[in-house]
């Protein structure tokens, strides 16, 4: 069975910084992008960013604005996200998710295929 799991998530303080981890069990997803989602409170999940099987290429959600970095870890089949600066309206769950297909980068929810539960990232002023 395919699991990832958030951690890291949390309350932090405007300004200040947080590192998102996501470790996939059951299979390898070196093949694969991995993308990081937001979803806060009424509204719909957001991209936030994406990496490619093998971390040449990151994308990011325009929020983003250079404050935050993807990376990965494919021999410990894991993708990091690492957020600084952080405003009170980056506040929402995050869920990491894979691609379903080898080889693609996709910035849209319908082509992550396998998601983890969700971490909840508060920042307050």
């Amino acid at each position: 069975q395919v699991q990832l799991v958030e951690s890291g998530g949390g309350l932090v303080q405007a300004g200040g910084s947080l590192r998102l981890s996501c470790a996939a069990s059951g299979r390898t997803f070196s093949r694969n992008a991995w993308g990081w989602f937001r979803q806060a409170p009424g509204k719909e999940r957001e991209f936030v960013g994406a990496i490619s099987w093998n971390g040449g290429i990151q994308l990011y959600g325009d929020f983003v604005k250079g404050r935050f970095t993807i990376s990965r870890d494919n021999a410990k089949n894991m993708v990091y996200l690492e957020m600084h600066s952080l405003k009170p309206e980056v506040t929402g769950v995050y869920y990491c998710a894979a691609d379903g297909t080898p080889y693609g980068l996709e910035l849209t929810a319908p082509y992550y295929v396998y998601w983890g539960h969700g971490n909840q990232v508060t920042v307050y002023t």
